[in-house]
């Protein structure tokens, strides 16, 4: 069920993209504006990232998906009013794509942390790259109804099935019936979950590869979709229908490479798969760019497509490989703001490109630099076969109080206390970079180490929580990597007792 949902919020998408692109065409003819189409519909889930993953990952994911689906179908009845009195403006239409940007925003977040809570992890990849079929299956659909539609009637009753399927998608979702996992904490405020968001990915260097590999991908790769009505104009015969075949065919090979991915990944890592499909990418560019026929310009999409999808899908793997689950949301979030801000800023840039020279030195321009990216990056590796294990463990047992302290007190100082052998105190510190990017991927506000003067051998390894609720959060944040890291730390620690672990509450002081 939501696998349909999910195809027809993305045949949704793809009508609303191609009706605003062929509309924009006839409202204006400059290259900078069509693509600014592009452009507007991608700047929100850059924008709007940080917060749709931090409230997909606090609220109830069916109910928030329900919410996006909503706004979607109202901004969607509103293009349609709009565009049948005939007030549309370049401006306006740049605006509302925008407003139905937001709502891509806020939907995709929620429905990418959903998919591990439904197949297991050695699935995930299988069912991403079905995702991939749902979304490039919407592509083939998606641009043939709204040209058959466009044809028929005209843009505004695109934008008219477009809110009744979102609609009916909402109802679809109330009958979906989720387990919620239920925490004895209060939920995570807004702003809290925004910073803890951010502080792990800022403390993963996995995610550091995955976000620089696609933000470069999609800033290269976008020229030849956001050019396209453009080329399919230009085209001998080019009109409304030569678009959506031209788009449709990006969908017809990415489903191609989502049958073909499974054997691919049997010869080829994730890291090499986004090597050759970046470059068969800018391959397919530089095709377009120079196609005298549609033949032509359909056999470089067909490429093009394929490659988007496999890079793609390589990479948002990677990214779900390296999130727990707690943090999927927003870890998901900023892989998205990575992907569409590159998208975004690239379809500004090839757009303002064509505009001061031609569509042809715009994409040649996007390929090469495609390639140029690809080689300064050849180092940046996104393999994830020996991925930390994530599974949640029960580790940590709540810390024994003189006193109860209420859940916003604070702030917490928790104090470990170990004690080495002098000759392992280099080992010993190389273990706790690791230790120290755990409790701050986690959500603690800060960490150090401090070495006895005294007693070499005598480490003190402590780390501030923002309140006593946002300490237990790391009780109910622990993996199994996270307790094969406190085993670690236990092997260098000498003595019949474990290391002490003392807990601290601030307390203000009164000023005389």
């Amino acid at each position: 069920m939501l696998w349909c949902a999910w195809l027809t919020a993305n045949l949704c998408m793809w009508m609303n993209d191609v009706a605003a692109a062929w509309l924009m065409l006839s409202l204006s003819d400059k290259p900078v504006m069509v693509a600014l189409v592009q452009a507007a519909a991608t700047l929100p889930v850059f924008l709007l990232g940080a917060p749709s993953g931090a409230l997909a990952d606090i609220l109830d994911r069916r109910r928030y998906f329900i919410a996006t689906q909503l706004w979607v179908a109202g901004v969607a009845a509103v293009l349609c009013v709009v565009a049948l009195l005939g007030m549309l403006t370049p401006t306006l239409l740049l605006l509302l794509t925008f407003a139905n940007g937001i709502g891509l925003a806020m939907r995709w977040p929620v429905f990418s942390a959903l998919l591990p809570e439904l197949v297991p992890r050695q699935e995930l990849g299988r069912a991403m790259a079905l995702n991939g079929v749902s979304m490039n299956g919407a592509r083939v659909i998606g641009p043939m109804i709204a040209g058959a539609v466009i044809a028929w009637g005209g843009t505004a009753w695109v934008f008219l099935i477009n809110a009744v399927l979102s609609v009916l998608v909402a109802l679809a979702l109330l009958r979906w019936h989720r387990e919620r996992k239920v925490s004895a904490l209060p939920a995570e405020r807004f702003f809290g979950a925004m910073r803890v968001g951010f502080q792990y990915v800022r403390q993963s260097p996995e995610m550091h590869a995955v976000l620089l590999r696609a933000s470069t991908f999609f800033m290269f790769s976008i020229a030849s979709i956001a050019l396209l009505p453009i080329v399919a104009k230009q085209l001998p015969g080019g009109d409304a229908s030569t678009y959506t075949l031209l788009l449709a065919t990006i969908g017809v090979g990415a489903i191609l490479a989502a049958f073909l991915l499974p054997r691919l990944r049997q010869r080829i890592g994730r890291s090499d798969m986004v090597n050759y499909g970046t470059l068969a990418n800018a391959l397919a560019t530089l095709l377009l760019a120079y196609a005298p026929t549609i033949w032509v310009a359909m056999a470089a999409l067909l490429l093009a497509g394929a490659s988007w999808l496999a890079t793609a899908n390589s990479l948002s793997v990677s990214v779900q490989l390296v999130l727990p689950d707690w943090v999927r949301a927003r870890g998901m979030s900023v892989y998205q703001m990575a992907m569409m801000g590159g998208t975004a800023l690239g379809a500004a840039l090839w757009g303002q490109v064509a505009t001061l020279a031609d569509t042809r030195v715009s994409l040649v321009a996007a390929a090469l630099c495609a390639m140029l990216a690809l080689v300064v990056l050849a180092r940046v590796r996104i393999e994830t076969e020996g991925a930390q294990d994530l599974t949640p463990l029960q580790f940590w047992n709540e810390p024994e109080l003189a006193v109860p302290l209420l859940p916003r007190q604070g702030p917490i100082m928790t104090q470990l206390e170990y004690q080495i052998d002098v000759a392992r105190v280099d080992e010993f510190m190389q273990l706790m970079q690791e230790s120290r990017r755990m409790r701050l991927r986690n959500g603690a506000l800060s960490w150090e180490l401090f070495q006895d003067a005294a007693d070499l051998g005598h480490f003190i390894e402590y780390f501030v929580d923002g309140s006593w609720v946002e300490h237990l959060r790391q009780h109910e944040r622990v993996t199994a990597h996270d307790q094969a890291l406190w085993e670690q730390k236990l092997s260098f620690h000498q003595g019949d007792q474990a290391p002490k672990v003392s807990h601290y509450v601030a307390r203000r002081v009164k000023r005389a």
